[in-house]
């Protein structure tokens, strides 16, 4: 192709319906074709986020999907991201530098709606330099009490004039009638770019399906583009966190025997306004690790490394485990020498004090005194890209915080310190490092008094690049590939039936 390229649309009957994996197989798909391709969502909500070469933040889920395409990830591929801060308000990072925080109200009722230009720049600037742009929506395009200021779902496809693939979740139920009624509840202008439906987490005979299908298509005048089989083990990078109940939620592994005799449990505190969790899959791919996410002090108890991952509320997350015994349980293994790690926001709740105007405004806090650190929360906030040295290992990460740790003492540890068996620092994505994970395990392994030794040859990024495969594979297997590249090329077909009764134009 030449000139503008094509796109695509996928949006989602519900939130976690699977579009991030979905955008993430077609551009893995696409690239394996020859096709230059890139990611898009052009406004985000999510507490994992990525910094980019050039300093900006964005979502995981699209750095993920850049990957998926072979390409670096930039700003332009998220131009808005929100980050929640509460039930009611998110600090606006807006082309990956943070702008204020807003409320719900506030940004929806005003600012969203203003950003539509800027969102189709950015994707319009994407188009120009690449053969096709997938476009990932967020939560439902049928969310009639938000339609007037949207900018990521039916907003920026009729801008864009995008066709629209819907995804399903069948796994949940209801996926015919939530495909139906989503198209009802359009306008007769967002209709006509709805091309049709891809059905996700299918499990079971397929051809029992067919029916429905058939069925579906003589309603709404659209078909199915593909139905993709359930897959266990994927391990993609999320958007919004765990679900609501954590009870029993473990990090998916690589199904494989440990090296070494012993196993390594992993605890990590499941804080409020948890960001970045993602740092521990590196740990749950190594061999003989288990990861487990936890909310009570008595999971600490045979736990051998316990860590305290990032959050956007550090003051939140020390209210929250001094209420449930965490803190308590925190510093009993820091006495009897037993690992801990903190991270970001986990580092900082470790610390002696927290100084915090910016984001929680609630002045000097205590923290932990487990590791001899002062925080002090300014207003611009830390992007980067740090590499290092740490265990006699190269480590590669990146900072995405407020808070400027003072380290009064310990042994140095990336940009933070040791203690003992307390170790801390602002580096995300650290454990990625092959090497630097191995010797951190071993250290932690020789801590707990464990007789587990990390695989030699396990390598993340391998890991990373086969789960990426596996969902290309899904797509390139399971769905109508050659309709959806016409789809992709040539936009929506004409002629598409309006479904009523449709929403006001």
């Amino acid at each position: 192709m030449s000139g503008r390229g094509g796109g695509l649309l996928v949006a989602g009957t519900t939130s976690d319906a699977g579009k991030s994996v979905v955008t993430a197989g077609i551009c893995r798909w696409l690239v394996r074709q020859g096709v230059k391709v890139a990611p898009f969502k052009g406004q985000n909500m999510s507490l994992n986020s990525f910094v980019t070469r050039e300093g900006a933040e964005i979502g995981r889920a699209q750095a993920m999907q850049a990957q998926a395409a072979r390409v670096e990830p930039t700003a332009l591929m998220n131009p808005v991201l929100l980050k929640p801060g509460s039930d009611r308000s998110s600090q606006v990072v807006l082309m990956g530098k943070p702008v204020g925080e807003m409320s719900a109200r506030g940004y929806h009722g005003a600012r969203q709606g203003a950003l539509l230009d800027t969102v189709v720049g950015c994707l319009e600037e994407l188009r120009g330099s690449h053969d096709a742009v997938i476009c990932e929506g967020a939560g439902s395009p049928a969310e009639i009490n938000l339609r007037r200021t949207d900018i990521v779902n039916m907003g920026i496809a009729r801008a864009a004039r995008l066709p629209v693939l819907v995804v399903g979740d069948i796994d949940r139920g209801g996926v015919f009638a939530s495909f139906f009624g989503t198209t009802a509840l359009l306008a007769p202008e967002d209709q006509e770019l709805l091309a049709g439906y891809l059905v996700n987490k299918f499990r079971g005979d397929v051809s029992l399906l067919e029916p429905g299908l058939d069925m579906l298509k003589s309603l709404t005048g659209r078909p199915t583009y593909g139905v993709l089989p359930y897959q266990h083990g994927l391990g993609i990078d999320e958007e919004d966190g765990l679900r609501v109940s954590l009870r029993g939620t473990v990090r998916e592994s690589v199904v494989a025997p440990p090296v070494g005799e012993d196993v390594l449990r992993v605890a990590v505190c499941a804080v409020p306004l948890m960001s970045n969790f993602t740092d521990v899959d590196a740990l749950a791919a190594e061999p003989g690790v288990v990861v487990r996410f936890v909310d009570r002090a008595e999971e600490l108890v045979d736990a051998d490394l316990v860590v305290v991952p990032g959050t956007r509320g550090t003051v939140k997350a020390l209210e929250w485990l001094r209420e449930r015994g965490l803190a308590d349980a925190l510093a009993r293994r820091a006495a009897e020498g037993r690992p801990v790690l903190g991270i970001c926001g986990g580092f900082q709740v470790l610390g002696e004090r927290v100084e915090d105007e910016v984001e929680s405004r609630a002045g000097v806090v205590s923290g932990l005194g487990l590791l001899p650190v002062r925080v002090r929360f300014e207003r611009e906030k830390t992007l980067a890209r740090p590499v290092g040295e740490a265990l006699g290992e190269y480590v590669e990460g990146y900072e995405i915080h407020h808070g400027v740790a003072e380290v009064l003492g310990g042994d140095a540890f990336l940009d933070g310190c040791r203690v003992g068996a307390v170790w801390g620092t602002h580096w995300h994505g650290s454990l990625e490092s092959d090497g630097f994970r191995r010797a951190f395990l071993r250290a932690v392994a020789e801590a707990a008094g464990r007789r587990f030794v990390p695989a030699p040859d396990t390598s993340f990024a391998a890991l990373r690049e086969e789960q990426l495969d596996r969902l290309g594979d899904l797509v390139e297997r399971y769905a109508d590939t050659e309709a959806l590249w016409r789809l992709i090329e040539g936009g929506a077909p004409a002629g598409l039936p309006f479904v009523p009764p449709g929403a006001p134009s």
